[in-house]
């Protein structure tokens, strides 16, 4: 049904709906059946048809501009492998009515309740399977049941503690469970991100919707999971399987929200039943792990031998009551496509009571009654794996429907469902709601369905007041799935009252507690090291390269001396000279990304930004830099994007631990290479021009006219860029630094005596400390860079092995 004179008056109006239509049989979240606008949605269109088709696009622009500068992105999969896809934002939001949001808090909240009676049975007495409300072979076979967590009782006394739920609207507007997630729930942090985002879109009409507000969910949340800690030294972490899974931005994102230690299965080990992470300060205890990995790959141990990114031990920590695991392992057996046949029944029976919220119609094949009916209504229904756990509309290789057979004859399908039997279920085949995308200047109809979230808090279970609807490109219900190009929007529920704002902080006079210091995983101080070096070697490489280019522009000569020499040492540190832009230069730069990547939690979002600017840039100009281009320009913008980084991370980094092991990277890899070029440059043979190349790379050429009132020699560079104090380019400077940054480090000393780094440190510092710049020879440079170069071996053993 399109609009039209016979909708309620005032509807033509709006112009942007003169495309709408409503689909038959389909309910739509927009309009009526009759056509009608839906009240709530009323104030939202009247703002949106005051906006130009400009203006639109303007404040589009303005959230998508959000979004990136954020680094919001899922790692979407192909046959490509993976790449990294910005977020994709259907900038107009779902808007639904309190009183209607409430049916479906409630639903969901019986649901909670009874999902976690039904685990509670499955790895306890097990009285589901014996008194016949679920097949035994259908759990036994599941992938995710978990035998070895059989008996285990949690420490909480709960298995479940966040869930979310796929639903969606049904033709005669009945709310409908497509899928329970308890695995590992995502997508929380993307809501709070497409929240951000649609408020700036819309932000002087957002800020008088009566929109109910995210941050107090996430706030309780929090403050129920620090309380289940028990003791006030143990940590909340979050178990992340790394920065390739499809969803890492949002563990990141949601650790540094709630300021929890985002944790990789390597950083955890378990000693004495107890789980304990590998931190600077040596082992420390963690009593609460909110899990996003799949329980198999938890332990390999116990578990799935194959795991490399569990942490051996762990289902013997949870055995033994040491760790709140959120969610508990094994719960995602809740996931099984199959389960939903059986839940209205089974809540009969443990609730006394019918589903609140029914899930989609759902037949196990494995009963010959069950598999019966399926046969003779096939043409209605969708099939897929009985032990699938994917969401709908995600498993397009496995998930069809069965009039989709239509051009067989029927009796084919009948035999192929017998063949399958016990591991295929049908389902009633769903039609979506619609709800409005914007699209060339006019709102259209796409499917949607909704992910809600609820969390248990000290007052029992909350739902999130919101989420994100998954919408479709297209009025095909199959492309809602973000791996088949679908978007994502924001869902506004609103209320008559008017919200007020609400921050993760507490608005209290209560005394305050600092986090532990400490606390910083050796894993992730690892990668801050790297990190350091990484980008001062690539600086380092730059000035190199825009020197050597310089040169044989001037000379035009590749056999010049000085040139010919520069050549060599750009070819020893895996830089052709041969190439406008390395290919290693660019390798570099990717290997500080990835560091940065395995730290998101504890990087800036502008840093980020920048460090990928950086090495997107450096591609870019290899990419388009031909052999005769004017190379040392390039240079330039390139060395402009390092400092920039560079001060941009050291000036508003916190001082914290994971900066000073970033600071020890960076002076430790300058110190190194200066010391290096030095023994190089400064020989005896050295080609002329050798010192000026010396006092170019190492940016002092300013400082040495100034500083020293003799001409250029072996001895005045040798002072100024080795022995200096007040030169961030010395290598004696560079040590200093270290000294200082090493001597605050945990354990620095031991029973009042300095520790094997600090002595170290302090022993290379006093050598060069105490020497003269005659003493300075092309060998003993050679030493003092081998000294550094270990330097780094020693803070690895002490720190981060």
């Amino acid at each position: 049904m399109s609009l039209d004179e016979n909708a309620e008056p005032g509807a033509l109006r709006y112009g942007l709906l003169k495309a709408y239509r409503h689909f038959p049989d389909v309910s739509d979240e927009l309009l009526f059946p009759d056509g009608r606008v839906r009240p709530v949605w009323r104030p939202f269109l009247d703002h949106l048809s005051a906006l130009t088709a400009d203006e639109i696009t303007e404040r589009f622009a303005r959230g998508n501009q959000y979004l990136n500068d954020a680094g919001v992105y899922f790692r979407q999969y192909g046959q490509d492998g993976a790449n990294e896809r910005e977020w994709p934002l259907s900038h107009i939001p779902v808007i639904i009515s309190q009183d209607d949001w409430q049916v479906i808090a409630d639903g969901l909240t019986q649901r909670a309740e009874l999902l976690e009676q039904v685990v509670a049975d499955l790895y306890g007495d097990n009285r589901l399977v014996a008194n016949g409300y679920l097949p035994a072979s259908l759990i036994a076979q599941s992938p995710e049941w978990q035998r070895p967590l059989v008996g285990i009782r949690p420490k909480s006394g709960h298995f479940l503690h966040f869930l979310s739920f796929e639903i969606g609207r049904g033709p005669d507007g009945t709310w409908w469970v497509l899928s329970d997630r308890a695995q590992a729930p995502s997508g929380a942090g993307f809501a709070l991100e497409n929240r951000v985002a649609t408020g700036r879109v819309f932000n002087e009409f957002f800020a008088r919707a009566n929109v109910h507000r995210l941050a107090g969910f996430f706030r309780r949340f929090r403050d129920h999971l620090v309380e289940l800690r028990g003791e006030s030294d143990s940590r909340v972490s979050i178990l992340t399987p790394g920065p390739l899974n499809d969803t890492y931005f949002e563990h990141a994102y949601i650790a540094r929200y709630l300021g929890f230690m985002l944790l990789e299965g390597e950083d955890l080990t378990v000693e004495n039943g107890k789980l304990m992470v590998r931190t600077v300060a040596g082992l420390k205890p963690v009593s609460v792990l909110w899990r996003r990995l799949d329980a198999g790959w938890a332990d390999p141990v116990e578990l799935n031998e194959t795991s490399q990114i569990g942490t051996p031990g762990l289902v013997q920590a949870v055995r033994s009551g040491a760790v709140t695991m959120i969610n508990a392992l094994g719960t995602g057996i809740l996931e099984t496509r199959a389960l939903l046949a059986f839940l209205p029944r089974i809540s009969e029976h443990l609730l006394g009571e019918p589903l609140k919220l029914p899930n989609v119609a759902t037949w196990w094949c494995g009963e010959e009654g069950t598999k019966a009916y399926v046969k003779e209504h096939a043409e209605g229904m969708m099939f897929s794996p009985a032990l699938s756990t994917a969401l709908p509309f995600t498993s397009s290789q496995t998930d069809f429907i069965g009039k989709d057979f239509g051009k067989f004859h029927k009796g084919i399908l009948e035999t192929w469902i017998d063949s399958k039997s016990d591991k295929l279920v049908g389902q009633e085949a769903v039609t979506l709601s619609t709800t409005p995308a914007y699209d060339n200047g006019l709102l259209v109809p796409r499917p949607m369905s909704l992910r809600v979230f609820l969390a248990r808090t000290a007052n029992g279970w909350e739902v999130m007041a919101g989420g994100f609807a998954r919408i479709g490109q297209t009025e095909d219900v199959s492309a809602i799935a973000m791996q088949s190009g679908g978007s994502a929007a924001d869902v506004w529920i609103v209320g008559g009252q008017k919200q007020h704002k609400e921050t993760l902080l507490h608005q209290t006079e209560s005394p305050f507690f600092k986090s532990q210091t400490g606390s910083l995983p050796s894993r992730a101080a690892d990668n801050l090291f790297w990190l350091g070096r990484y980008v001062e070697r690539a600086e380092g490489a730059v000035r190199l390269l825009r020197a050597y280019h310089a040169r044989l522009m001037e000379t035009a000569d590749p056999e010049a001396p000085l040139v010919a020499l520069t050549a060599d040492y750009l070819d020893k540190i895996g830089m052709s000279p041969a190439e406008p832009v390395p290919a290693g230069l660019c390798d570099m730069l990717q290997s500080a990304v990835a560091s940065a990547a395995k730290v998101r939690d504890r990087f800036s979002v502008d840093g980020w930004l920048a460090l990928n600017d950086l090495a997107q840039t450096a591609n870019g100009v290899r990419r388009t830099m031909h052999a005769n281009a004017d190379v040392t320009r390039a240079m330039g913008l390139l060395l402009r994007k390092i400092t920039g980084f560079s001060g941009l991370v050291h000036e508003n980094m916190y001082r914290f631990i994971g900066w000073r092991f970033l600071s020890i990277g960076r002076a430790l890899e300058r110190a190194h290479r200066m010391a290096d070029l030095l023994s190089v440059f400064t020989a005896k043979d050295a080609p002329e021009g050798s010192l000026e190349l010396l006092l170019e790379v190492g940016d002092s050429a300013m400082s040495m006219s100034r500083r020293y009132a003799v001409s250029l020699s072996h001895a005045t560079v040798l002072d100024l860029l080795a022995m200096d104090t007040q030169n961030p380019r010395a290598v004696l400077y560079q040590l200093t630094d270290m000294k200082d940054h090493i001597g605050v480090l945990p354990n620095a000393t031991e029973n009042g005596h300095l520790s094997e780094l600090a002595r170290s440190v302090l022993q290379v510092h006093t050598l060069l400390a105490i020497a003269t710049p005659d003493t300075l020879t092309p060998d003993s440079l050679a030493d003092l860079r081998d000294q550094i170069a270990y330097l780094s071996v020693e803070l690895t053993d002490a720190y981060i092995r």
